[in-house]
């Protein structure tokens, strides 16, 4: 009996000792059980930019800035700080009037980087912060872009170079004395900017997006984007009263450095020939979406007979004959 006693506590505390030994192991492998690493983030100016709660475009890539990136100007009125919002609510020639009566003056007016959605603007503007060392900003608040390389979201006052915007009419280009309007070909902006509504900056459309409703949808979505990009276009070359550069995607493409010394020239910026070539060297970056050849044309005959003449209209006040057709 006592032997069969002894068996009975030596197999108990195996079992207890076993048990305990699970409980433990458990307890340091639970989610949230061991303290949080401090993370520190640098947003306003910073060498290498990356930031893991945001996966656009990938968890591993780091953008390698030329220089750190830097404001124009830090010490700016509390006024100019205008939100996206305030460019419907109330003109910005509006509040200069009545600041100007208190006897304030004005602050520099701003120069807006216009462009239909899928035109290259995050592209063009990575350049120009990779060419100058200076922040850009938005009238948007991109998360994506936010914490991936344009820590100057949604700042639309003079400590920028300048305002990325995809508006158009005359609330928003009030208070814009400059623009560049970054153009590109209807065919091919509008599969981008379907491709970003799919899988974001650098991503792709899965093929059966097409084909959703039976293409209706696909039908629907180049017919609206068509006619604004036809109506962003005109509206900002016709009516902007302000100085007005256009550029076109392709040429962007073909002839960056071209590009990019007129168009720092068009700013009044003076050229940093170091940074120049620090730019030219690392003008892919990350914000430029890859080409993905589709294995059917998402365009039909009708589409194209669309894109033709609305192309036409824009490409002949802009001037770009040889691409009309």
């Amino acid at each position: 009996m006592a032997l069969q006693g002894w068996r009975f506590f030596g197999v108990s505390a195996t079992i207890i000792i076993y048990i305990g030994g699970v409980l433990f192991l458990s307890m340091n492998n639970i989610p949230g059980s061991h303290p949080k690493r401090t993370r520190i983030e640098r947003l306003a100016e910073f060498s290498s930019f990356h930031s893991p709660r945001f996966p656009m475009p990938s968890r591993k890539m780091t953008i390698r800035w030329c220089r750190d990136l830097k404001y124009l100007n830090r010490e700016l009125p509390s006024y100019t700080d205008y939100k996206a919002g305030d460019f419907y609510t109330a003109l910005p020639s509006d509040v200069s009037a009545s600041l100007q009566l208190q006897g304030v003056p004005s602050a520099p007016m701003l120069t807006a980087l216009a462009s239909f959605p899928g035109s290259g603007n995050t592209w063009l503007r990575y350049l120009l912060q990779q060419a100058t060392g200076i922040l850009t900003g938005s009238i948007y608040k991109d998360y994506g872009l936010l914490k991936t390389g344009f820590p100057a979201e949604n700042v639309c006052n003079s400590s920028v170079l300048l305002v990325k915007t995809h508006e158009w009419g005359s609330k928003a280009w009030a208070p814009f004395s400059k623009a560049i309007l970054l153009v590109r070909d209807p065919e091919k902006a509008i599969i981008a900017e379907f491709n970003r509504q799919s899988g974001g900056h650098i991503g792709f459309a899965s093929p059966d997006r097409y084909k959703r409703t039976k293409g209706k949808y696909w039908q629907q979505f180049v017919s609206n984007k068509l006619k604004g990009w036809e109506l962003m276009n005109l509206s900002w070359a016709r009516n902007f009263t302000g100085s007005i550069k256009v550029v076109f995607y392709d040429d962007l493409v073909q002839h960056t450095e071209r590009e990019l010394r007129s168009i720092l020239d068009f700013l009044e910026f003076p050229v940093n020939e170091q940074l120049m070539r620090c730019a030219l060297m690392r003008k892919e970056g990350i914000f430029r979406r890859k080409k993905r050849l589709l294995s059917f044309d998402p365009y039909t005959e009708s589409m194209r007979a669309e894109l033709l003449t609305r192309r036409r209209i824009v490409y002949n006040l802009l001037g770009r004959l040889k691409d009309i057709e």
